[in-house]
Formats: structure tokens, sequence, C-alpha cells
């Protein structure tokens, strides 16, 4: 985790004292349901439990770790300082994986927390942006080049739709990571009883694994770095977006600039898209953790260690980065500056090139073949591109088509009315 794009509360699932925390929790809960069983005293239960308002030494668990090279025994080792003799009936018949991977699978749900309330706050910014710019009409560019008339709001209405794919994704992400395994070497429960792993998944607000081998099947954990995959896929792509619309040349929409801000160290007069740009790069990071837990589906048999130290690694930099980047996303909707004066100033660039479709169907309509309409069309169309020419004027001259429409329904098929007459319909859909 690089503190530069690391936030708090993120942060703080992955630090060695919260990790510890749920070790401990893990060790308690198993303990008490063991105790009921029988196979524990209860006093050795009860007095694990005194060790939940200790604080952890982690320098001492690590002074451990480099003589035991094991980090589940390290701690066990320091829990047994803590706790005194009764420590020896703690991890009975449990297996390191079973601490492990529960463990890692409650910081992956409180990870998820964290990020759908991300999810909440940004789609609640898109959602006030889009109807404050329902109207605003912009052009709509395919390949780059202008299309036909949208609304400013669409492009919104949009992001914050696909938002919301994403966010059902990672609700069904998060119950599918949320499992938990108790279950023993090599999954057999043969030295632990299967209640115990039900008394420690209700504790810890996990579902029971319906099957472990030694470990958690790791194709849950693909499927969930593939949706954090996703999630960046998407921000990244509304951050090109807004990357695109605040070039010089289109300039109808730009990133917040603060007073005292600075563009650029030898150019005063730069005001540049730095965090949408900062955005696309941390969203090629979150993606790129996903191939690696793709990959650390295929373990060895009933386990091997091979996607250990991956997960340390992804595990908190997916969640961390994916988390900075939506709070850096929502920040850049919630402040976005506007143009429309711009957005209509682009679109007219072209003198009405962009009602050439309507003039097409038109011509369609009063008896024209498609493939002489098309190239009615297109000559006239090829003027304005090459030489500046007024499409409205050049229709009006050209004598193939007033021979099928008029000068005034020529000019009808200009209005911009018609390609937004569908908003409210489209925004319904969206919002509800």
């Amino acid at each position: 985790m690089i503190p530069r794009y690391s936030r708090p509360e993120m942060a703080a699932i992955w630090s060695p004292e919260s990790k510890f925390r749920i070790w401990f929790e893990i060790e308690a809960h198993a303990a008490d349901a063991q105790a009921e069983l029988g196979v524990i005293p209860k006093a050795a239960a009860e007095k694990t439990w005194t060790a939940k308002d200790m604080a952890f030494d982690i320098d001492r668990i690590d002074e451990i770790e480099r003589e035991v090279k094991h980090d589940v025994i390290a701690f066990l080792t320091h829990l047994s300082e803590l706790v005194g003799p009764e420590a020896r009936f703690v991890h009975q018949g449990m297996t390191s994986s079973d601490v492990l991977d529960t463990c890692f699978n409650v910081q992956l749900v409180r990870a998820s927390d964290i990020l759908l309330a991300d999810l909440d706050k940004l789609m609640e910014a898109i959602r006030r942006r889009a109807f404050e710019h329902k109207d605003d009409v912009c052009i709509g560019r395919s390949h780059g080049i202008h299309a036909e008339p949208v609304t400013f709001g669409l492009k919104l209405a949009q992001m914050y739709a696909e938002m919301q794919r994403n966010r059902a994704r990672l609700v069904a992400a998060r119950e599918d990571i949320a499992t938990c395994a108790i279950s023993g070497a090599v999954g057999t429960f043969a030295n632990i009883d299967p209640s115990v792993e039900a008394h420690v998944a209700k504790a810890m607000g996990l579902s029971i694994e319906p099957i472990s081998t030694q470990v958690i099947p790791r194709d849950r954990h693909a499927m969930f770095f593939s949706v954090l995959g996703v999630i960046a896929s998407s921000i990244e792509r509304i951050a090109t977006e807004v990357r695109h619309l605040q070039r010089t040349e289109v300039l109808e929409a730009e990133e917040y600039f603060s007073p005292g801000q600075k563009g650029s160290s030898a150019m005063p007069h730069k005001r540049n898209p730095i965090l949408t740009e900062n955005m696309t790069g941390l969203a090629r990071m979150v993606r790129s953790y996903a191939l690696p837990a793709m990959e650390n589906v295929a373990l060895w048999h009933e386990r091997d260690i091979s996607h250990s130290s991956v997960e340390r690694m992804i595990g908190p930099d997916a969640t961390v980065t994916l988390d900075f980047a939506l709070v850096r996303l929502t920040g850049v909707i919630d402040k976005l500056l506007v143009y429309p004066e711009r957005m209509m100033k682009n679109l007219n660039q072209f003198k009405g090139l962009i009602h050439s479709q309507r003039v097409l169907l038109a011509l369609t309509q009063a008896g024209a073949s498609r493939e002489d309409s098309y190239r009615m069309v297109q000559r006239n169309a090829m003027k304005v591109w090459e030489d500046g020419a007024d499409f409205l004027a050049e229709l009006k001259g050209d004598a193939d088509v007033t021979a099928k429409l008029s000068d005034a329904e020529i000019e009808d098929l200009f209005d911009l009315g018609y390609h937004t007459k569908h908003v409210d319909t489209i925004f319904a859909r969206v919002f509800g």
C-alpha cells in the first residue's frame, strides 16, 4: 500500500493490529465452541478471552516468527504469553489455513462495505449532476467524430447506470466471499467438529464454506478481484471521458482548478486533468490484481501456499487503491466544471452537419431509394467537411434534394429538440 493513495479507514483493515485481532477472535470463538462440546475446559475458553482487551505486541510476534518461520505459530506463541498455560487448548484440531483464510475473507468483507459506501456516494454525486444538466445539449461522438446530439445529463445518467450495475456486482461478490472454513487439515473435520465452524462463522458474520480442502476455494477470490477490476474499468471510462472533454479543442467540461493550484512547472497557463489521469493509472493497477487472483485458483491437491504471497499483496493493494479512486472520482464529479455554451458552440461547428441522418431518412420517406438518398446527403456533407460550407444552404441548393423536400421541410429537419424528446423516458428508466 502506498500512503499517497491510501485512506485511513481502508488501510486500517489491513494493518497487523487488525489482522491479529481477527485471528484472536477466530481462535477465541472456536475455543468457545470446543468448550461447549467438552473438547476443552470451559475455564480455558474463558481465560482465552482475557486477551481481548490486551494489545498484541507486533514486534514480539515478528521476533518469534523470525525463529519459527511460521506466522500463525508465532501468533499462538505470543497469545500463550498473554493468556498463560490455558492457551495450550487454543487452536485444537485447527490448521493455519482455518485462521488465515477466514481472516482474509473477513477483511475482504469489511473492505467491501467501505467500497459499497464509496459507490453510494459516487452515485449520488452523479445523480445530482445528471439532473442538473439533463437538458444541456451537447454533441455525441462516435470514433471521436461528431455524430448526433445528446445531452450532458444523458452522459451522466449512463455513468450512474454503469455504477449501479457495479454495485450489484460487488454486493454479489461480497456475499460470495463471506465464507468461513474451520475444517482442519485437508478439510475433513477429522480433528474438529463441523459445529465449531458453524459457531465461528455466525460469530464472524460469515457463512460456512460447504466444502473446503485445507483452504477456501480460490474461485471465490478470483471472482471478487475480477469485480474490483470491472469497477476500476468503469472508473477509467468516466475518467477518460472527462479527459477528452477537457482537451483545449473541446473544453466542454473540466476538473475543478482550485485557487493557488498550479498546472505546470514550466507553463503557467496550464490546467491539466491530473486527477482523472491519476485515476486512469490507478484503474490499471486494480485490474492487474485480477489475473494473479485467477491464477491462484489452481493449487496443488488439497492446498499449497503459492497463493499466499499473492494475496498478502493484492488484498490490501486492490481494495485500498479502488477505495481511493472511487473517492477521488466522487470529488471530480461533485466539482466538475461544465460549459453548456461551449457544448453548443462545438455542436454547431460544422454548420448543421449533425442532422444528416434526419435528411437521409426524410428523403427515403419522400420516395428516394436509400442508395440515392445517401448519395445526395453525402455529397453535400462533404462540402461542409472540405470547404466549410453551410449544410442547410447546400441542401436547399441541391435540385435533387429539393425535388423531394421543400425548404420548410428541410429546415424542420434541423430541430435539436427532435434528438432530446426521449430524455425524460431514459431518465425514468435509469433513476426510477
